[in-house]
């Protein structure tokens, strides 16, 4: 089997062995083998970056605007060979798969324009005769850490501002689902840029991200993962002087008012909890829940859950894929057992389950009986489980939504403008859903959370260049 190989300066180099991808819907489906980069590709990718930046941050917008959008339409003309690809080595249903590889194509063509427009400011000194430009440079050097679970999509939210606005990229995809992230590369390496402006960089976390996160020639990183990766991240960054942006999870709720709509409100949760395999940090994995409306609302989603079709991510029908890996199972596992140690009811799911291939299946699982001090309420646990918590109203409500050390989306169903303004007021995160589900955002308008969320500025939109770019202020006497 052919290796897939990694991309520093313009070239397809070798690297440290080889590490194995395989299909979590069937295990003895091997999508590819993929090599590893060591330290010394790492400082060689960063040492290219940083030779490329001289001419990349001057190079004319029209150049840049025309790379990023055959990029993006290559990907839309490709979304669903790709989409196969991403289901297949992520694990999630064709369906998303496709959508996610679409959504990276708007995401690329949006930036394509974001290049033509990033615009800076003409003052009036307050001293006579001297006027004032704040212009938008380059941030430089820009380490891209990404996550498996979004495997094309937060890349390219990535990748693309920063190239959009004349940085250098030295791009680390997760591990665990490197065969999108090298498809992504590979466009990338045909678009037209020169040698250096974009290198991949497959391995393991370790090596390269503490060349990322340590090494001079970089200047800022931005990192999608866990909380507990992205502290350590954030530590070695700041003591290099580097720009850091940080994207940590969510232990989301999805508020259910008594007078909500029955059916908004189960489709709210069944799409937000278990879709994409409850392997979303926008996922709605607490459900608090009002008295008057608790027992119907269980009711109904539990009837809604068994509904759901858990098969392998190309199998026509399947609403949920696998988990991504044994791994993830074993944690997913663990954490059911120890909710009922806590003393939560397993009302649906939770079981470990077989089809025609082998895989990674688990059933989406509802926790009923919960209070917010459990810890499968306090931890993000990144699988198909969700815990309803039982409320007085809406200030019991809003008070156990807020009461998490995340604060990346929340959630609230109900058909009161009162609860929905007061909601969006108060809801102590950075995205806040009324009637629709927690998880499902759109690529134009900035995405990021409060708390242990999120760390530096947000993602998406206009508002990323906030991140990619810095400020200079440039006063001139005629």
């Amino acid at each position: 089997m052919t290796a897939y190989r990694n991309y520093v300066g313009g070239e397809w180099i070798g690297g440290e062995g080889v590490s194995t991808n395989i299909n979590p819907s069937d295990t003895s489906d091997v999508i590819g083998e993929y090599v590893q980069a060591s330290r010394d590709d790492a400082h060689t990718a960063v040492a290219a970056a940083r030779a490329a930046l001289p001419n990349w941050r001057l190079s004319p917008i029209q150049q840049r605007f025309d790379i990023l959008d055959r990029i993006g339409a290559e990907i839309l003309a490709r979304k669903e060979e790709l989409g196969r690809l991403l289901s297949r080595e992520e694990g999630k249903t064709l369906p998303e798969g496709v959508a996610e590889v679409a959504r990276a194509g708007m995401i690329f063509k949006f930036f394509a324009g974001e290049a033509l427009r990033n615009s800076g400011e003409r003052l009036a000194s307050v001293r006579p005769g001297v006027s004032v430009e704040v212009l938008r440079e380059p941030v430089g050097v820009v380490g891209i850490v990404s996550p498996w679970n979004f495997p094309v999509a937060i890349p390219a939210w990535k990748i693309a501002p920063a190239l959009a606005f004349g940085n250098c990229v030295v791009f680390k995809p997760a591990s665990l689902a490197p065969g999108s992230a090298w498809a992504l590369a590979e466009i990338i390496s045909r678009a037209g840029m020169p040698e250096g402006v974009f290198n991949l960089l497959m391995g393991s976390g370790g090596a390269i991200g503490d060349v990322l996160t340590g090494a001079d020639g970089v200047d800022a990183v931005t990192f999608t993962g866990s909380d507990v990766v992205g502290r350590g991240i954030a530590a070695r960054a700041v003591t290099t002087g580097k720009k850091v942006q940080l994207e940590m999870g969510g232990k989301n709720p999805l508020v259910v008012l008594e007078d909500a709509d029955l059916e908004t409100a189960v489709n709210c949760a069944i799409q937000g909890a278990f879709y994409s395999t409850g392997q979303r940090c926008t996922a709605s994995s607490r459900l608090i829940v009002t008295g008057g409306i608790h027992d119907r609302f269980v009711e109904a989603l539990c009837r809604r859950m068994r509904e759901l079709t858990v098969d392998h991510a190309l199998a026509p029908g399947a609403d949920i894929g696998p988990v991504v890996s044994q791994e993830q199972l074993d944690q997913d596992l663990a954490y059911l057992d120890l909710g009922k140690e806590e003393g939560a009811h397993l009302a649906f799911g939770g079981e470990r389950v077989e089809r025609k291939t082998r895989g990674f299946y688990l059933t989406p699982a509802l926790f009923t009986g919960t209070h917010n001090a459990m810890r499968i309420n306090r931890d993000e646990i990144f699988g198909p489980i969700a815990a309803v918590i039982r409320v007085q109203g809406y200030d019991e409500a809003l008070e156990t939504a807020n009461d998490t050390h995340f604060g990346l989306v929340a959630g609230i169903v109900t058909r009161s403008l009162k609860y929905a303004d007061d909601f969006k007021k108060k809801a102590a995160a950075g995205m806040v859903m009324v009637n629709l589900p927690t998880a499902g955002v759109d690529y134009h308008v900035p995405f990021g959370g409060s708390k242990g969320s999120s760390y530096g500025a947000r993602e998406q939109g206009s508002y990323a260049r906030e991140f990619y770019t810095t400020v200079k202020t440039a006063y001139t006497l005629p």
